[in-house]
């Protein structure tokens, strides 16, 4: 950890969603002022509850090193920041979670890859740049099921396209509308985890507990944790496999694995997310530090906290179609609500989130 960032009084934070909201929160338990950078920073979910705010676009070089002068630490809610606005903050301040983490983690084909040069076992997956490379790979499924997705972007179920489907290839490239992209033939797996590692600079690391999560229509509706159908020999396998990438990427800050587990007991790794993930929200009541409070810590240079769970926790996401909910979980005195102060609610938007302990 540098000298530099030993006594941080400012923490800058990349993006003005629900993550940069809860890592600010965090941050001014801990008696450190935060400073929202977006383009819709002014009144965004994190604004509002940040000590200052800058509106300006990703690519701005001017209003970057402005930020850069103003902050002491930086750390990115989201991983399609561009790498070259990343490297402009490198030049003021410790930054997470890294230009190699950020550089993996913005394209799922190069996740794949790294995934399987460290022999951590993946789906069977197909690189495609072309309408006629997807036409070769969908006659090679031999009507088994597959997803396309594009190789950089697309997030909660967006840029996919499930296969077979009645279009054509060249139709599905067209809708598609990337350049590059990858075909992941589907799995028969028996849960869905991710594993939440964290990483200093000096290369000291942990995970917290292993989640189980369920998804709808492509996004996450609800985490268990700590995973009550994964065995202990299992969970180890996954926090191995989020350790090794960890260190391949060398993370600063907090990292994601989504993984599936198969019925013979094989983890097969899905995606990274070198951030704070929806499905350690629970962390903030089941955890004496949270994912967020984990993440300022590490940034700030501080030690990290205990992540030992306190019981077994339910996390629902209230998505814009959620919201009839409202009414009777504010009435419920055995959980704890979330709302992100997002003013429009829409399908499939993510507006908060319910936690209650199970046992």
């Amino acid at each position: 950890m540098t000298d530099r960032i030993m006594n941080i009084q400012t923490l800058g934070i990349l993006g003005s969603g629900q993550l940069g909201r809860m890592l600010a929160i965090a941050a001014s338990e801990m008696g450190i002022s935060t400073h929202i950078y977006a383009p819709d920073a002014a009144g965004s979910p994190a604004g509002e509850v940040a000590s200052t705010t800058t509106t300006a676009s990703y690519d701005d070089e001017a209003a970057l090193r402005r930020f850069g002068e103003q902050v002491d630490a930086v750390i990115s809610e989201f991983e399609n920041m561009p790498a070259s606005s990343m490297a402009i903050l490198a030049e003021y301040c410790d930054v997470a979670p890294g230009k190699t983490a950020l550089y993996v983690a913005q394209n799922r084909l190069r996740e794949k890859q790294l995934a399987r040069q460290l022999g951590i076992r993946t789906a069977e997956f197909h690189a495609i740049s072309s309408a006629e490379e997807l036409a070769a790979a969908m006659a090679g499924l031999n009507g088994g099921q597959a997803i396309l997705k594009t190789a950089e972007m697309g997030y909660d179920g967006k840029g996919q396209v499930r296969l077979p489907s009645e279009l054509s290839a060249d139709q599905i490239w067209d809708e598609l509308g990337c350049a590059e992209a990858i075909l992941e033939h589907f799995v028969e797996f028996t849960s869905e985890i991710s594993v939440l590692v964290w990483r200093t600079p000096a290369g000291q690391s942990g995970c917290f507990p292993v989640s189980q999560n369920h998804h709808r229509n492509g996004i996450l509706s609800q985490t268990i944790a700590p995973a009550p159908d994964v065995d202990e020999q299992i969970a180890q396998a996954a926090r191995n496999a989020a350790l090794a990438l960890a260190d391949a990427t060398e993370l600063t800050g907090v990292m994601a694995m989504e993984a599936f587990v198969t019925s013979d007991g094989e983890v097969l790794f899905n995606e990274l997310a070198p951030r704070p993930h929806n499905s350690f929200h629970w962390t903030i009541e089941g955890c004496l530090t949270s994912q967020f409070a984990q993440a300022v810590r590490v940034i700030c240079g501080w030690a990290a906290g205990d992540v030992t769970p306190t019981g077994t926790y339910v996390m629902d996401n209230l998505l814009g179609e959620d919201m009839d909910r409202l009414e009777s979980l504010r009435q419920d005195g055995g959980g704890k609500l979330h709302l992100y102060g997002k003013n429009e609610a829409r399908q499939g938007r993510k507006m908060g989130h319910y936690t209650y302990r199970r046992g």
